[in-house]
């Protein structure tokens, strides 16, 4: 019992307070993510539309996404990381709100291109601001705290969607927005600005203009590669929404079967995401993302073989292991990679290529398996794994090196000189104790 105490210390301790109301606030949301999960069910048996207007619906929330992670990412840094969260959240609950209500298929398409704007507008703010609060040494463990937090949620919403569905669809919107709506108070009531600004240092005569933010991006070619690499992960990681549940139907799977499959990835990363930091510190984080894409390349290969409910869920849990494996290694690696003053555009880079990847994988999955069959589309996702496996490996060493060259240097310790009297009365006074604030950590701004 002492050991397990010491571990829970360990892993939650010491970090601010701001984090814990992220935290929380990222738990409630999730709790009620009831529609996306149900999304293309929802679409395809309860409105009738076919699997391709199903996927285009889908890809159009993407698309907003899209949009939404970049004007995010710059409203973060320019406007500010709580209003930029606090306007997306109450955009977000409203257009969930009015999606519940849409009928005609115009109304839905324009409903979820908004959603996915407003929806995915928090998630670089929400991102800079974990990174703004937190220490670096203690964000590998932060961010694992709140992707279990994430999932924890996600493992409910699964299973309570699955049993709202058979009760009625509008109730998955109307829970949505509720849980939305309770995060922006949440926000509103306990969070408060963390965007330190910076002013532009001055320029000398004949020296050339520093790049804007967007050149500066654009030029990075190791960071954009790294993001190149998680498109791809993605575009197979969200065959989970688009193309599963329509796999599973087929084999005449119902919805709440689906939800309680898909629960099992929830479960099983809030049974064993918070062992990770200990399992994969000190490890190389290229060897741990390549690993990671091979299992997740299994699993999700291994639903060509699958048609009954056991054997989906054991792809299910197969590559959720290489979730948890890639989702620290890969939120410390981006918080390391983004220069400080322009944190809220580089998370916004890092989530487009989510937002692009939920535009490509409904439609690439739809047509993959329209034209060469559903088997073709699972052994084509355990191939994409591989590929991004050895990029990983041949990529790794030029990530690490620039994460090193953008780590802030240690202040140097000035030399304290004493005069004899003062030398003497401290070597008589007793020592005070040396350690972290008493809070805990250690103060960033």
């Amino acid at each position: 019992m002492r050991a397990i105490r010491g571990w829970f210390r360990e892993t939650t301790g010491g970090l601010p307070s701001t984090f814990w109301y992220l935290w929380a606030g990222t738990l409630i949301n999730r709790l009620g993510a009831f529609v996306l999960i149900f999304l293309a069910i929802y679409l395809t048996q309860e409105r009738g539309f076919d699997e391709f207007a199903a996927g285009l619906v889908i890809s159009l929330y993407a698309a907003g996404g899209a949009v939404g992670t970049t004007l995010g990412g710059t409203l973060a840094d320019r406007w500010g990381r709580r209003p930029t969260l606090l306007t997306a959240h109450l955009g977000a609950a409203g257009m969930m709100l009015a999606l519940g209500f849409a009928r005609e298929f115009w109304v839905i398409a324009a409903g979820a291109l908004l959603l996915g704007l407003f929806a995915e507008a928090a998630r670089p703010a929400f991102s800079a601001m974990m990174v703004d609060v937190v220490p670096e040494r203690d964000r590998l463990r932060a961010f694992s705290l709140n992707y279990w937090a994430i999932n924890l949620g996600f493992a409910g919403a699964a299973l309570l969607a699955g049993l709202a569905a058979e009760v009625s669809y509008l109730l998955l919107f109307l829970v949505d927005a509720a849980t939305i709506l309770a995060t922006a108070v949440l926000i509103f009531l306990k969070v408060s600005e963390s965007r330190v600004p910076t002013r532009a240092a001055p320029v000398a005569a004949g020296s050339p203009r520093p790049r804007g933010a967007l050149r500066t991006l654009a030029a990075d070619r190791i960071y954009l590669g790294f993001v190149a690499l998680n498109l791809l992960s993605a575009v197979v990681f969200l065959q989970h929404v688009s193309m599963l549940p329509i796999a599973m139907s087929d084999d005449g799977l119902g919805p709440s079967t689906y939800g309680s499959v898909l629960a099992l990835n929830g479960v099983l990363i809030v049974a064993g995401q918070l062992f990770v930091p200990r399992l994969i510190r000190g490890r190389s984080r290229s060897h741990v993302l390549a690993l990671a894409a091979v299992v997740m390349g299994v699993g999700f290969g291994l639903t060509a073989f699958a048609g009954t409910v056991w054997l989906y869920g054991l792809t299910v849990l197969i590559w959720t292991l290489g979730e948890m494996l890639q989702s620290p290694s890969t939120s410390t690696l981006i918080a390391e990679l983004s220069p400080a003053e322009l944190r809220g555009r580089y998370q916004g880079a890092f989530s487009l290529s989510w937002q692009i990847a939920g535009v490509a994988a409904p439609l690439l999955g739809g047509l993959v398996r329209q034209q060469a069959g559903n088997g073709a589309l699972w052994l084509g996702c355990a191939g994409i794994g591989a590929v991004v496996a050895v990029a990983h490996l041949a990529s790794g060493p030029a990530r690490e090196r620039r994460a090193v060259a953008l780590r802030p240097p240690a202040e140097p310790v000035a030399p304290v000189t004493a005069v004899p009297q003062a030398a003497e009365a401290a070597a008589s006074a007793p020592a005070e104790p040396v350690g972290p604030t008493t809070d805990g950590y250690a103060p960033t701004r």
